[in-house]
């Protein structure tokens, strides 16, 4: 073979991984998803063929003519950085911020923390009547319904009790007042962010008060906030385990159920009352544990709707080898990730693709915002863990249907 053919063969993959990326760009993600790349010449040598045909990606891509993009990935089985793109930049993560909450969780609660609601007496139960007050302890629990209500509710009939004497109280000390996190939009539609919860609504005291009455329960006080006081005695507990919250919050991307993750977190301190700051102490203490410096991140909520979130796709890998270097966050975060072509918000990307069911990660987006971070197995068994993330973005379905070409490569090659 001369040498002037086996060049062209050589250099054949990456003018036709360039033509797809040139005319998929303008195309929607679900048109983008059928596109494949040339399987026709023989792949060229691994990791330099990803690498090549990740530069001819970048160089053509229309998207990054308009919108910011820092990119990382890296060989977790080799232990080294594969590539690269101003992954230093600080930008706006969207959801990809509930992976830093989940790894930061699993880190510093563990696989067995439990978010509980707790309800407490005070007083003496005197014939059936309690004269005393009842305490509702939240725990910022975003799954607690009906149906723990109607437990709390027979709990007390088991002691007897069809009168209360006294208050209907909620602890709600576990974090500050602040219903809403900082930086989020006005005219979103945002939850609440209380402790106490019912079917995902700040009703609790006015629910509980009516399932006591249906319940025959007369109640001659009335409803008030305050901290439980030492005396009180445990009625009953109600609670949901930590990957029951992780699923729901990183396969739906579930913003409530991030920011109930976020402060615990918060409460880990051991402070009342804890704040958004002190959950961000927390995760600034992981950022360093990582070898990477705090100060140069901001961390406002734990869902990613903040405008004030700012991260790197460097920090983000940084977090993903470190949950990977551990068994117990990695066994619990892995199976909450969204599988592209099969569940969660991955479950129409990638189909049709060697990232389908393979690419397990999180999805961001907000408004000029769109990103993209988990593992993918390349071709070779080799592990990647990678983030994309993508700033001043027009139209959110090419930010995806880069990231889908990348997810791609990192599959095929």
């Amino acid at each position: 073979m001369s040498r002037l053919l086996f060049f062209i063969l050589l250099l054949f993959p990456f003018s036709a991984v360039a033509q797809d990326v040139e005319a998929s760009d303008s195309l929607d993600i679900e048109e983008y998803d059928t596109l494949a790349v040339d399987s026709i010449a023989p792949p060229l040598p691994w990791p330099e063929s990803l690498q090549a045909a990740l530069d001819s990606v970048m160089a053509h891509s229309r998207v990054l003519k308009t919108a910011q993009l820092g990119l990382a990935i890296y060989d977790l089985t080799a232990d080294s950085m594969l590539y690269a793109v101003n992954d230093r930049y600080t930008m706006r993560p969207a959801s990809v911020m509930k992976l830093v909450t989940a790894i930061t969780a699993l880190d510093k609660l563990g696989e067995s923390y439990r978010f509980t609601t707790r309800l407490y007496y005070d007083g003496e139960i005197v014939d059936s009547t309690l004269v005393g007050d009842i305490y509702c302890v939240g725990g910022f629990d975003p799954r607690f319904n009906s149906d723990d209500m109607r437990a709390f509710v027979e709990e007390i009939k088991e002691l007897g009790i069809d009168t209360i004497d006294g208050r209907i109280v909620a602890d709600v000390s576990m974090k500050d007042s602040k219903e809403y996190g900082e930086g989020w939009c006005w005219d979103d539609d945002n939850a609440v962010l209380s402790p106490l919860l019912i079917s995902r609504k700040d009703e609790f005291l006015s629910r509980f008060v009516s399932a006591l009455s249906d319940a025959g329960i007369y109640l001659k006080g009335y409803t008030s906030k305050a901290t439980v006081p030492a005396t009180a005695r445990c009625i009953s507990s109600r609670y949901h385990s930590i990957d029951q919250i992780l699923y729901q919050m990183m396969k739906e991307s579930d913003n409530l159920y991030a920011e109930s993750m976020f402060y615990q977190i918060a409460a880990s301190t051991g402070k009342r009352y804890a704040t958004a700051k002190d959950a961000a102490t927390v995760i600034r203490q992981l950022i360093q544990k990582v070898g990477l410096d705090p100060q140069t991140y901001r961390i406002a909520d734990g869902s990613g709707l903040s405008l004030y979130n700012y991260v790197s796709a460097e920090l983000i890998v940084r977090l993903l080898r470190y949950a990977y270097g551990n068994s117990n966050i990695y066994q619990n975060l892995l199976p909450t990730l969204p599988v592209a072509g099969v569940d969660g918000t991955l479950k129409s990307r990638m189909n049709g693709t060697k990232a389908a069911g393979n690419v397990y990660a999180k999805t961001g987006t907000v408004s000029g915002v769109s990103s993209l971070a988990g593992y993918v197995t390349s071709f070779n068994g080799h592990e990647l863990c990678f983030a994309i993330i993508l700033n001043g973005l027009m139209k959110g379905s090419r930010g995806r249907a880069l990231q889908n070409r990348i997810c791609t490569l990192m599959a095929e090659k």
